[in-house]
């Protein structure tokens, strides 16, 4: 039976590895893209979830787990599709807004679910809460990006 903090520690381990693939699908979509203000848009987004990862590494060790290395299988799939669907589509822009979309949608849902932990500690309430809504509020912008298409 797993105890409380293992439980947490997992589901953070999870949180950081769709942090690792955020940031990794990011700097792939910088590069699927012509546009100067999207590629640095791009950019500043992988940075800030590579930043969020280590703030998560410092909350799973706070729950003495050990931390996990690397992306997902699932991400590194979603990559390559980016790749593909750059390739065929007329407006490489149009599709990499369309995955950031997609892929924030689902981050503020996985952060969402984390949180719903009742005894989840404060700090590190308070951190997944601060990445949840710089995600909500970068989500907005690239809906607006989109709608300048």
């Amino acid at each position: 039976m797993k105890t409380y903090s293992e439980e947490i520690g997992n589901k953070l381990n999870d949180l950081l590895e769709k942090n690792y693939d955020a940031e990794k699908g990011y700097h792939k979509a910088a590069e699927n893209v012509d546009h100067s203000g999207l590629k640095t848009f791009f950019e500043r987004k992988s940075n800030q979830r590579r930043d969020f990862g280590h703030e998560i590494k410092q909350e799973i060790r706070s729950f003495g787990k050990e931390v996990d290395k690397g992306g997902s299988v699932t991400g590194a799939m979603h990559r390559a599709w980016m790749d593909v669907k750059a390739l065929f589509s007329a407006d490489d822009a149009e599709s990499m807004l369309e995955e950031a979309i997609r892929g924030e949608k689902a981050s503020v849902d996985e952060y969402s679910d984390v949180l719903k932990e009742a005894s989840l500690p404060s700090s590190t309430r308070a951190v997944l809460e601060a990445h949840k809504n710089k995600i909500s509020t970068d989500l907005s912008q690239i809906k607006s990006l989109e709608n300048l298409r």
